[in-house]
């Protein structure tokens, strides 16, 4: 899939295809993603940190597999890695597998922008956009500003939302 970016460009926001290269990168994200979950538990760093490395080596063979032949991209601002965009097209909707920013990119509007820009390339396709969010995920307040509801609350750790276009 092919995404224009617009909104992101304005922001010095650019995606390129993620390479092998980009594993250390992803993995070191992932565990941005999980800090404020792991830091209650009393393990020493060493273990958290290979806990969260097998963790992510798992959710890489899970997309892998699951979602054959996704679009995988590494967001970057101003040439510098922050994120992951990952995106799975099928006939009639687009899936965000994920979307991850490192913690210093958060909170300034990079992902909405990225949002809005893949919305704006789905609305005319008649594609809806889905995605897995977690119930504790403060995004959530972002995805219903978007335009976002639940559609199915029944997936353990995790809702699916649903972004559709105007009719």
């Amino acid at each position: 899939m092919s995404l224009s970016l617009i909104e992101a460009a304005r922001l010095e926001v650019d995606l390129r295809p993620m390479s092998d290269a980009d594993f250390a990168f992803t993995a070191a994200l992932y565990a941005s993603t999980r800090t404020e979950e792991l830091a209650p538990v009393p393990w020493p760093p060493e273990v958290k940190q290979a806990f969260l490395a097998q963790q992510h080596a798992a959710q890489h063979a899970h997309y892998q597999q699951h979602y054959r032949g996704m679009d995988a991209a590494i967001i970057e601002r101003r040439g510098a890695a922050i994120g992951r965009l990952y995106l799975y097209e099928m006939p009639a909707e687009i899936r965000i597998v994920d979307i991850s920013l490192m913690p210093e990119a958060r909170g300034q509007g990079i992902g909405a922008a990225l949002l809005r820009d893949l919305l704006a390339g789905a609305g005319p396709q008649g594609k809806i956009v889905t995605i897995h969010v977690e119930k504790n995920n403060p995004a959530r307040t972002l995805y219903t500003r978007l335009g976002f509801t639940i559609v199915d609350e029944d997936r353990g750790a995790y809702d699916l939302w649903e972004w559709r276009p105007a009719d």
